[in-house]
């Protein structure tokens, strides 16, 4: 796969899943656009990346804000160029048992992993349909497919995230855009760092791969949704979890 003359904006870019898909774009030859909530932090996705050879730019972006996605957008075009990849992967959680919830943890989570992607889509797609090629990959999580407890609003925005990914990909498709989703299992990130040892064992013990997952195992299936190769799928949701939820 090669993505050489290719713009791919990778929102959650500075760290964990996100900084591992910027860093294989940037492997594969394409212009990476690294997203964060700081410059500071996507900056140093994308210096890492020049350093090694790459292109790429940093740029701040709340993307549950409106104008922030639309600033993104034009920055992006204005010095990289139009974006042919746009991947979804910034996300939070605020977890709690669902009686113990505020209004404001189930809000913000929504804002973020669900509302987040509908901004940037809705700001790429525009870009993309003028081009008439595009491809859209979207991070949910297994979470989205079968529910966690003390993580309702990040089951329900991941879920939500599923839905999107396939009404894009319908509303979209005839324009040579595709959107799929990647639902990882339980990947060695930040986010998952605190996770208790008898859980990790529990993974170990059920997931056929007898590990928990690394940013480096979703990557690569996210470069293929991505790719030129991936043209005829669309609307798909491909589960990278070792087989746990088999």
């Amino acid at each position: 796969m090669s993505f050489e003359g290719q713009v791919a904006v990778v929102t959650g870019a500075s760290r964990g899943i996100g900084k591992e898909i910027a860093l294989e774009f940037a492997r594969h030859d394409a212009i990476v656009a690294c997203v964060a909530t700081t410059l500071e932090s996507a900056s140093k996705t994308a210096d890492e990346i020049k350093a090694a050879g790459g292109e790429a730019g940093a740029f701040a972006c709340d993307v549950s804000s409106a104008g922030d996605v639309e600033k993104l957008f034009a920055d992006t075009v204005a010095t990289l160029g139009t974006p042919a990849v746009l991947v979804n992967n910034a996300g939070i959680t605020r977890d709690t048992l669902l009686l113990r919830m505020e209004e404001e943890d189930w809000d913000r989570v929504q804002d973020v992993n669900l509302k987040g992607a509908f901004l940037t889509i809705r700001a790429a797609s525009k870009l993309m349909m003028k081009a008439r090629y595009g491809r859209i990959v979207n991070l949910t999580s297994v979470i989205g497919l079968g529910g966690g407890a003390g993580q309702a609003n990040y089951a329900a925005a991941k879920a939500g995230v599923i839905g999107l990914t396939k009404s894009v990909a319908k509303e979209f498709g005839s324009r040579n855009i595709t959107c799929n989703a990647i639902a990882p299992g339980f990947i060695e990130t930040d986010m998952t760092h605190d996770l208790p040892a008898d859980f990790r064992e529990y993974v170990a013990k059920h997931a056929p791969a007898g590990r928990l997952g690394s940013p480096a195992d979703i990557a690569p299936a996210v470069l293929f949704l991505a790719s030129r190769e991936a043209a005829y799928i669309t609307g798909q949701v491909l589960v990278v979890d070792g087989g746990l939820t088999l």
